[in-house]
């Protein structure tokens, strides 16, 4: 067997790649024009719904004619979604980000092209019509629909399925708000459960074509404009730090709020096809208290960074955004979270800039919009990279990060789960956010095998293997079989020996004569766990002797659970401290 070292690199990434980061620029042309469109349509939704008319131009709700009436105009919208969601597609209810998650998990990336039509069309009468979302989940989920149909047009694996489904998710992203890095990141800290060349190429691709695209057709870079920077200080750094801690607990309360109503809507005697009626009355209430609140409210954003919204008017946007959304949302419509969580956190960030240290009007709520983001969806660096992006200035970087990592802190600290992951878990589904290198692919089989093997000679006879293998005095389930110069022959077990009766070999065959010109499945000494588990899986058993690459003597024996006892390990590692100098510390209880 060729030397396993000549195999061995720091990835495992081949050519294909290229071909897959090809396709992938047709993924990231297709998420753009996605993109478009559904902006587009929310603008036609909302021109129809509040003013009567068929026009694509951006509009104030507050100027509509309609009055009081406006209250039923999320009535109708939610209605609407609910029949495109019980005669359409159910998958199109919710903000689109657990839909993409649970895809690529538990579906091999596949979604069908229902999802790619109705949640755009859902999003943009819920949007259109009054409701607190933003346009980021649909178009994530839209954007991955695109790529996964056109993966499954292509001979591609599962997981390149995957990539490209989460490369037409990050160019929808990056068409809505011009943030290429951020939506790479988002992949990497949330989509893709994985960090390798293999899928980071083609989504970084995917959303270079599209921060280009969206270049070209004219569309706003940054979005929201944010010139002002703040000296390093202690006392602003303990701003800082409080505004992360304040954003982790209104990430954990939206959280909490947003499933409070979805449980409560689960209570309710009626089909849930009705639900979004209720929430859309919610809403309808909750614009006639604050008009601000309804829609994607991007010029809430604007107006708080630059520092127009004063500490009253933030307060009551915050109370009301976070009713009506979560209530919206807990009812089963169709509609984004991050837009919502920026206004939420940047009108907190507001109503608290007075009793912070002096810093330029919109720093404050700059640090809070991140952070709740960043908080809410424990994806720290998406949330600092996409406030950059979003803002046009990295002089805040430090600040931003200091932030998004308290949130983050706080939320990991104070809650099981996000507001992404915990819609999955409802459904039975657990998934761990951690990415860790595999223990097998540190350890080598030296390390970890017996080296003082109980071994048979190939002069042994099929009776007295038989034997032997019963006899109560023998410990192991199974042994290799040796020749003269202690060279490994074969294994034998139970299950082996009863094949050989079974077939009417004669009792007094040798072992070596029946294992003659057998296969020979074998471990080595320097080669890692990792290629020996993949062996022990794909020959189905249990055990396998090691042999010297140099002369292909029996040096060992390793199987199963020599291999649990390495995990064993690396969990012992992390529950025992060790206190300086090697005293050890008592064990720390794993929950």
């Amino acid at each position: 067997m060729k030397n396993s070292h000549s195999r061995l690199a720091d990835f495992t990434t081949d050519p294909r790649v290229l071909v897959i980061a090809a396709i992938a620029i047709i993924v990231g042309t297709a998420g753009v024009a996605a993109a478009v469109i559904l902006l587009h349509l929310i603008e036609l939704a909302t021109n129809i719904a509040y003013f009567g008319r068929f026009s694509f131009g951006s509009v104030d709700l507050q100027q509509s004619p309609f009055g009081l009436w406006t209250v039923l105009i999320p009535v109708g919208g939610s209605l609407i979604i609910g029949l495109i969601a019980r005669y359409g597609s159910e998958k199109i209810r919710g903000h689109g980000i657990p839909e993409a998650i649970e895809a690529i998990l538990l579906g091999r990336s596949r979604l069908d092209a229902k999802v790619a039509i109705l949640k755009p069309l859902s999003s943009a009468i819920a949007i259109g019509t009054g409701g607190p979302f933003g346009a980021e989940g649909p178009i994530i989920m839209t954007g991955g629909a695109i790529g996964s149909l056109i993966a499954q047009a292509l001979p591609v694996s599962d997981n390149e399925r995957k990539t490209l489904l989460v490369a037409g998710a990050a160019a929808g992203m990056t068409a809505v708000f011009g943030t290429p890095i951020a939506a790479i990141m988002l992949a990497v800290e949330l989509l893709l459960f994985e960090w390798s060349p293999r899928s980071f190429i083609p989504v970084a691709v995917a959303a270079i074509v599209a921060a280009v695209e969206r270049s070209l057709l004219g569309m706003p870079a940054p979005l929201f404009p944010f010139s002002g920077s703040v000296a390093v200080t202690v006392p602003g750094l303990g701003g800082w730090v409080l505004i992360g801690i304040l954003a982790g607990l209104l990430s954990g309360l939206l959280t909490q709020l947003v499933y409070a109503c979805e449980d409560g809507f689960l209570k309710l005697p009626l089909h849930w096809m009705w639900w979004p009626l209720i929430g859309g009355l919610v809403v309808g209430l909750g614009g006639l208290v604050d008009p601000h609140a309804l829609g994607v409210g991007y010029d809430n954003i604007a107006g708080m960074l630059q520092g127009n919204v004063v500490a009253k008017t933030a307060l009551l946007l915050l109370v009301v955004k976070a009713i009506i959304w979560s209530v919206a949302l807990g009812s089963g419509t169709s509609g984004g979270v991050l837009a919502p969580l920026l206004i939420m956190g940047g009108a907190m960030g507001a109503a608290l800039a007075g009793f912070l240290p002096d810093a330029p009007p919109g720093f404050w709520p700059l640090l809070a919009m991140a952070s709740t983001m960043g908080g809410t969806m424990r994806s720290p660096l998406t949330a600092t990279f996409f406030a950059v992006e979003l803002t046009g200035n990295t002089h805040v970087l430090l600040p931003l990060i200091t932030a998004c990592g308290t949130a983050h802190a706080v939320t990991v600290l104070t809650m099981k789960r996000s507001i992404l992951t915990e819609k999955i878990a409802r459904r039975g589904h657990h998934i761990v956010r951690e990415y860790r290198i595999d223990p097998f692919a540190l350890r080598r089989v030296n390390e970890v095998m017996t080296s003082t093997v109980e071994s048979v000679p190939a002069s042994m006879t099929l009776h007295a293997a038989a034997a032997f293998l019963t006899s109560p005095t023998t410990t192991h389930p199974s042994f290799p079989v040796v020749d003269g110069q202690h060279r490994v022959m074969g294994v034998i077990d139970p299950p082996a020996i009863l094949r050989w009766r079974r077939a009417g070999k004669h009792r007094k065959s040798t072992l070596g004569e029946l294992l003659a010109g057998s296969k020979i499945a074998v471990a080595y000494p320097d080669e890692y766990l990792e290629a020996l588990a993949d062996r022990l899986a794909t020959v189905n058993i249990a055990h396998l002797p090691v042999i010297s690459r140099k002369d292909e003597r029996l040096v060992g024996y390793i199987g199963w659970k020599d291999l649990m006892r390495v995990r064993a390990k690396v969990q012992s590692e992390d529950r025992h401290r060790a206190a300086l100098f090697g005293k050890k510390a008592p064990a720390v209880s794993q929950h």
